[in-house]
């Protein structure tokens, strides 16, 4: 079967939509706990809605690798309890009041409260992902919060610098986004029974799928606006997070324009100088037109690793996934 164009995103996820469905179902069941507090937050953050990309690659990846079955729907809630747990903490490291146009579960609950949801969270997808009785896949999920829970503490010792080099911004979106991408190609290729060599090629797809993702993500909070985004644009800077847009920018521009994104840095915010400047300097050394170059070629090499895959809707469907990322607006 031979196709000659890309997928929409509407196409891409109409391939899943009624499984993605039963995935929220899923979710929904599994947020439930005798502590009315937890359940609250549960539900919150299952009815905040988000893209559901993760469940989805669970089950595209399940679907490529011919595995139709209840273990894709468990699972890809497992991811997206992980995800949400990561988000649910993320927002109190970083003080945010605002995830997906609507406040943050710390901001509704507070911290404490927050961060012990975030953790009953974990486990709770860890102890759904028990039931598949699977060694391997709890293998590849608890390896999977090691590496990004270690990730949130590297990128707290990079806080509030301007000396992060491209290799340790690429280590830090790795631990952030793309390793949780990859295990949900993993996932899928497991379920599947597929060899240890397609496991690592889905796995490899995930990663330079997730690596764009993050790119893009990183773009678009200079790029776009809060409606669109659901959160403050320039979120990252003002956190002290220098993104790879900003790696380029200091590459080239003076030690004046230096200290500009520094003060930001130092102030934790755009007191003294404003966004715009910051905008600025970004269009005028083509920074964002360099991340974007460079997601695009993480793009490229995640089509790459299905080359070996014979084709079908879902092979199709994650080639043409990389380009509806890169071209996303929010």
């Amino acid at each position: 079967m031979a196709f000659t164009k890309n997928l929409t995103g509407k196409e891409i996820f109409d391939l899943v939509r009624s499984d993605l469905q039963k995935v929220e179902e899923e979710f929904c069941l599994q947020s439930v706990s005798s502590v009315r507090a937890i359940t609250d937050i549960g539900q919150y953050l299952q009815g905040s809605g988000g893209k559901r990309l993760r469940p989805a690659l669970v089950l595209l990846a399940s679907k490529l690798c011919g595995y139709e079955g209840p273990a894709a729907i468990r699972l890809g809630a497992v991811v997206e309890m992980i995800h949400t747990a990561t988000l649910v903490h993320d927002d109190v490291i970083d003080d945010a009041d605002i995830r997906r146009g609507q406040p943050s579960t710390n901001s509704r609950w507070g911290n404490h409260m927050s961060v012990l949801a975030g953790d009953w969270l974990y486990m709770q997808a860890f102890n759904t992902a028990l039931g598949e009785r699977s060694f391997q896949i709890l293998d590849l999920l608890i390896r999977l919060t090691q590496v990004m829970v270690e990730g949130e503490l590297l990128q707290l010792t990079w806080l509030r610098r301007h000396d992060v080099s491209e290799d340790t911004y690429l280590e830090l979106a790795y631990r952030k986004t793309a390793c949780l991408f990859s295990a949900c190609l993993r996932t899928g290729a497991l379920l599947g029974g597929k060899s240890e060599e397609e496991e690592s090629q889905l796995g490899s797809y995930g990663i330079n799928l997730g690596l764009a993702f993050q790119l893009i993500d990183d773009v678009l909070d200079f790029t776009s606006s809060e409606e669109i985004l659901g959160k403050p644009t320039g979120s990252d800077l003002r956190e002290g997070k220098v993104t790879l847009p900003l790696i380029y920018l200091l590459q080239k521009c003076t030690p004046e324009e230096t200290g500009i994104v520094s003060r930001v840095l130092e102030e934790g915010g755009f007191q003294s100088v404003k966004f715009g400047e910051i905008r600025a300097l970004l269009n005028r050394y083509q920074s964002l037109q360099a991340a974007r170059e460079r997601a695009q070629e993480f793009a490229e090499k995640a089509k790459q690793c299905l080359d070996s895959y014979s084709d079908s809707p879902y092979k199709e469907a994650l080639r043409s996934l990389p380009d509806f990322i890169i071209e996303r607006e929010s």
